[in-house]
């Protein structure tokens, strides 16, 4: 390789961090005249780059976006990194960018030296994704709500709820909303943003947001009630789900029922020497029943009352089951 040829990669790789660079700071990096960064800076844009010069006392050089995108400058490890991030993506939740993300990877894969090719293949022979299926969302959606995320600006969509009406058609509505971050948790993307009609933060799940069309309208931006977004979602799908609280006596030694409870919300307290009582939460009234049938002992029902149902049902298709009389299968 030349030394101009070697001197414009270093230059090239040094525009790529996003950052405005002077050009006294670009000659002493690569110890040449800025006379000759000038002339390297031309020499780019002929091949393709869209660096821009800002005048002025803090002006200097940056790489910016352009009509096409040109070769990119990538070490050893980012280049790993990204041909990983395809494999990935290659299963992801974004509807349509699998065969977008083959498409790249074969690409990168291409003109990766030996060695890489190597590292990155060996990687991929190694690892099985598992398929946990779910929603998909459309890529377009993404985009346009991350530019309406990034610009500060309002958008309006249709949003189908969760739950549908009594005729069993969905429960869609029109949507105003300040988009603040879009989340990824696992297989779904939510969206947090406020909700300009209801006046209050709301999270919406991409997957069921069609038609995003952007107002055009900038606004400030407003302080989350949450530590950051991905916090403020947790905390909201945790409020969606019913957990039951059981409240329980259980007549046997607390020594002895605490080696079958180990569960993590699992609370027990002595009453007496013959005698506990059990606290323990669950989002299922029929796991919390079972458990409770297990444990070998008499016990006492306190609340919720929805509970003591559950243990009826529960005791009636037990009796039903060991009063069947029905017959052994044959044997051989």
């Amino acid at each position: 390789m030349t030394d101009t040829s070697a001197r414009l990669l270093n230059l090239l790789s040094l525009l790529q961090t996003p950052r405005e660079w002077p050009g006294g700071e670009l000659a002493e990096r690569l110890q040449v005249t800025p006379r000759t960064i000038r002339r390297d800076i031309e020499r780019l844009r002929d091949l393709g780059y869209p660096v821009e010069a800002t005048r002025g006392p803090i002006g200097g050089y940056r790489l910016v976006a352009g009509t096409a995108m040109p070769p990119l400058l990538l070490d050893d490890e980012e280049a790993v990194a990204i041909a990983v991030g395809l494999r990935a993506a290659a299963g992801a939740a974004v509807e349509g960018v699998e065969e977008a993300s083959v498409r790249a990877l074969a690409k990168l894969v291409q003109v990766l030296p030996s060695r890489l090719r190597h590292r990155v293949g060996s990687l991929g022979a190694a690892t099985v994704r598992l398929d946990a299926g779910g929603p998909r969302v459309d890529p377009e959606t993404l985009t346009v709500l991350a530019s309406a995320v990034a610009a500060r600006e309002r958008i309006r969509f249709t949003y189908r709820a969760g739950w549908g009406r009594p005729d069993g058609a969905a429960d869609e509505t029109r949507r105003l909303v300040e988009p603040h971050r879009l989340v990824a948790a696992g297989r779904r993307w939510y969206l947090v943003a406020y909700d300009n009609e209801r006046d209050d933060w709301r999270i919406f799940r991409v997957d069921r947001l069609r038609d995003p069309l952007p107002t055009g309208a900038r606004v400030p931006p407003r302080e989350l009630p949450a530590e950051d977004a991905a916090a403020y979602v947790a905390r909201k799908l945790a409020d969606l789900t019913t957990t039951y609280t059981a409240v329980v006596t259980l007549h046997a030694p607390i020594d002895r029922v605490s080696r079958w409870l180990t569960g993590p919300s699992d609370r027990l307290e002595p009453i007496d020497e013959h005698t506990c009582r059990l606290r323990a939460s669950s989002e299922s009234l029929d796991w919390l029943a079972v458990r409770l049938a297990m444990l070998g002992c008499d016990f006492e029902v306190h609340e919720p009352a929805a509970l003591r149902d559950r243990l009826g049902a529960l005791a009636a298709r037990a009796a039903a089951a060991a009063a069947s009389g029905g017959t052994e299968e044959p044997r051989g």
